[in-house]
C-alpha cells in the first residue's frame, strides 16, 4: 500500500500525470507505508493540506527518528520537531494578543526557530511575514504596520532593527547567544522560543478554521518592499515538475545556504521537507564551514547563490581539499545572475553538479539550466520545467523572434496570489511580467540581458549591463564588478562601471577600458570605471545597483 492516494482520493484530484508518477516513484517521494501511518498521515492532510506543516508532519510519522534540522545548535529528528512546534503553537497562541494571533512576522537568520515557528504558525492557521534580514529599521517599521504583524519572532542580534516599530509590539527572541530562558531587552523580559515551549502543553491542536498565508517580501532595494502572498502546491503536480527537472532524492542532506526569507531558501526548505531530508542551516555563511559541512554531513545537495559558489572556489585548493565534497550531486544555484565563467569554473572544481535556477517571488521558478546546458550553451538560464510556460513578448505582446530580445513573461502553477497591499504584476494571458528582459535560443534555451530597468540606450541602440558585468567578472584580476547607466552628451547613456580587483591585482582604468573594447561593440564600452573594496549587496546576496547611482 502507498501513501499517495488516500491523501486526497484518485490520483487524478492531486494533479500527477503520467510522467509526474514515475518521478515521484523514482526519487522516493512515492513509497510503501504501513496501514496505521498511513491513517495518520492521512488526517495530518485533511487538518494541513499540502503545507509545510503537513511536509514535516508526514517526516515525523514515516521517520521519526531522522534527523531534520542541523543548526549552530546541534541536531532536531523530525519527532523532536514535530513536538516543540505543537507546544510552540500552544505558546505563541499564549502571547499573543489577548483578541487573537493573526499574524506572525519572523525577523531571523537561518535556524530552527524558524522553521519550528513556520510550521507552529500552519497549526494554528495564522499568517507567517518572512522579514528581510537587510532592511533598514525605517523600512522595518513601515512593513511591520503596513502588514499587521501582531507579534514579533526575532533574533536578539536583530532586535535594533525594530526600535522603530510600536513598543507594544510583542516580541519573542528566537536566538540568543545567552543562556536558555527570557531575555533583558528595554527594561523588561523577552520571551524566548525555548521558554514558549517548556511552558507550554504538548496536546495536538484542532485543525485551523483557516491556512495560514506565508507572505514573502519583494527584494525592492528602495522605499517599502511589497508583500507577495505565496501559495501552497494546489497538487502535486508542480512538485513532480520541479523534481523531474532537478534531482533531488528522498532521505538525502541538503545544506541551504541563502537566507530563508529569500525565495531560493526557502522553497529549497519545502522541497527538502516533502523529501523527508536533513536540513542543514547556519545563521552565517562562511565557505569554510560550508565545506566542512557538505564532507562531514555527506551533503548530496547545496543550495546557494553565485556569490557563495564564488567564495567556495576563493577557498584555497589545499583548504577545500580537506573537506571533500564526495556525496556532492546537485547544486542549485539562484537568486542573481549566474554568470558563465563562474559556472564553468565551478563545474571545474567540483564536477557536472550545478544547476542554474531562473525565477522569482512572484513567479516561483520559471526555467532550470542543467549541467548540460550550462556546458553547451554558457550563460544560459536553462528550459521551463513541465507544467511552466515562459514566453518572450514585445511591446505589442507577441512573441518576438527567436534570438530577439524582448520581455519575460511566465506561467506555472506556483504564481504568487497577489500583494498584500492589493495588486499584481502585469500579466498577459495568464502569464507574469517578471520585469526581465532576455531572449531565447534556436534550442528553446532562456538567456537573460537584465532589468527592463537597467537598460540603457546608447548611440541609438539598446545596450544592457549584464553582458557588460559579465565581460568584466571574466577578466582574471577581477573579483567582481557591476555596470549602471549615466546620462552622456555624445551617446545619450553610457555605462559607468564599479570594478572590485582580485585581493592583491591591480588594475588602471585604461586596462578595464580597453578589455571591454575587445570583447564589445563601442557603445557598450563603460565612460568612466570606479574601483571599489566590494559591492554593496543585500542580505540576499543581490547586488544593489541604485545604491551605486
Amino acid at each position: 500500500m502507498s501513501d499517495y492516494s488516500p491523501l486526497s482520493g484518485p490520483l487524478g484530484k492531486i494533479g500527477l500525470t503520467a510522467r509526474g508518477m514515475p518521478t515521484l516513484v523514482g526519487n522516493g517521494f512515492l513509497r510503501p507505508v504501513g496501514p496505521s501511518k498511513l491513517l495518520r498521515i492521512h488526517k495530518r492532510y485533511r487538518k494541513w493540506g499540502l503545507t509545510l506543516t503537513l511536509a514535516f508532519g508526514i517526516g515525523a510519522v514515516r521517520h521519526p527518528e531522522r534527523v531534520a534540522i542541523v543548526d549552530d545548535n546541534g541536531t532536531l529528528t523530525y519527532e523532536q520537531l514535530d513536538l516543540s512546534s505543537t507546544r510552540l503553537a500552544h505558546g505563541l497562541r499564549a502571547l499573543g494578543p489577548p483578541d487573537g494571533l493573526r499574524k506572525i512576522g519572523l525577523l531571523c537568520r537561518n535556524h530552527r526557530g524558524v522553521v519550528a515557528t513556520c510550521i507552529a504558525a500552519g497549526k494554528l492557521g495564522v499568517d507567517i511575514v518572512l522579514l528581510n534580514t537587510g532592511l533598514s529599521g525605517k523600512q522595518m517599521s513601515a512593513v511591520v504596520e503596513e502588514q499587521g504583524v501582531d507579534l514579533l519572532v526575532v533574533d536578539q542580534d536583530l532586535l535594533s532593527l525594530t526600535t522603530g516599530c510600536p513598543p507594544e509590539l510583542r516580541r519573542v527572541i528566537a536566538w540568543s547567544d545567552g543562556p536558555d530562558g527570557s531575555v533583558d531587552q528595554y527594561g523588561y523580559r523577552l520571551h524566548t522560543l525555548d521558554s514558549a515551549i517548556g511552558t507550554a502543553p504538548g496536546w495536538a491542536l484542532p485543525a485551523p478554521e483557516r491556512a495560514g498565508k506565508t507572505v514573502m517580501l519583494t527584494s525592492g532595494t528602495t522605499g517599502i518592499p511589497k508583500g507577495a502572498l505565496r501559495p501552497d502546491p494546489p497538487s502535486l503536480a508542480p512538485v513532480a515538475a520541479m523534481l523531474d527537472a532537478l534531482p533531488l532524492r528522498a532521505g538525502e542532506v541538503m545544506v541551504i545556504a541563502p537566507p530563508l526569507f529569500h525565495i531560493m531558501g526557502f522553497g529549497h526548505l519545502q522541497l527538502g521537507a516533502m523529501l523527508g531530508q536533513t536540513l542543514v542551516l547556519r545563521r552565517h555563511f562562511d565557505a569554510e564551514q560550508t565545506l566542512r559541512d557538505l564532507a562531514e554531513q555527506k551533503a548530496a545537495v547545496l543550495v546557494g547563490t553565485p556569490l557563495m559558489l564564488r567564495r567556495l572556489l576563493e577557498v584555497p585548493p589545499e583548504i577545500r581539499a580537506e573537506h571533500p565534497a564526495e556525496s556532492l550531486r546537485v547544486v542549485s544555484c539562484g537568486g542573481s545572475a549566474l554568470p558563465a565563467m563562474l559556472a564553468g569554473r565551478f563545474m571545474d572544481a567540483f564536477g557536472q553538479v550545478l544547476y542554474n535556477l531562473y525565477g522569482s517571488t512572484e513567479v516561483s521558478w520559471a526555467t532550470i539550466a542543467t549541467p548540460r546546458d550550462l556546458t553547451r550553451a554558457p550563460g544560459t538560464a536553462g528550459k521551463p520545467p513541465s507544467g511552466t510556460r515562459v514566453a518572450v513578448l514585445g511591446d505589442s505582446g507577441s512573441p518576438v523572434p527567436t534570438g530577439k530580445v524582448g520581455r519575460v513573461f511566465v506561467g506555472n502553477a506556483m504564481l504568487f496570489e497577489g500583494y498584500t497591499a492589493g495588486g499584481r504584476a502585469e500579466s498577459h494571458r495568464g502569464l507574469l511580467r517578471t520585469g526581465d528582459l532576455g531572449y531565447f535560443d534556436k534550442d528553446g534555451r532562456l538567456f537573460l540581458c537584465g532589468r527592463e530597468d537597467d537598460m540603457i540606450v546608447s548611440g541609438g541602440e539598446n545596450v544592457f549591463p549584464q553582458e557588460v558585468e559579465d565581460v568584466l567578472s571574466a577578466h582574471d584580476h577581477i573579483r567582481e564588478a557591476a555596470v549602471v547607466g549615466v546620462p552622456d552628451v555624445e551617446y545619450g547613456q553610457r555605462f559607468r562601471a564599479f570594478v572590485v580587483p582580485e585581493p592583491g591585482r591591480h588594475l588602471t582604468v585604461r586596462q578595464v577600458l580597453t578589455y571591454v573594447q575587445e570583447n564589445l561593440a563601442k557603445f557598450s564600452v563603460p565612460k568612466e570605471v570606479v574601483f571599489l573594496d566590494a559591492l554593496p549587496r543585500n542580505a540576499a546576496g543581490k547586488i544593489l545597483h541604485r545604491d551605486l547611482l
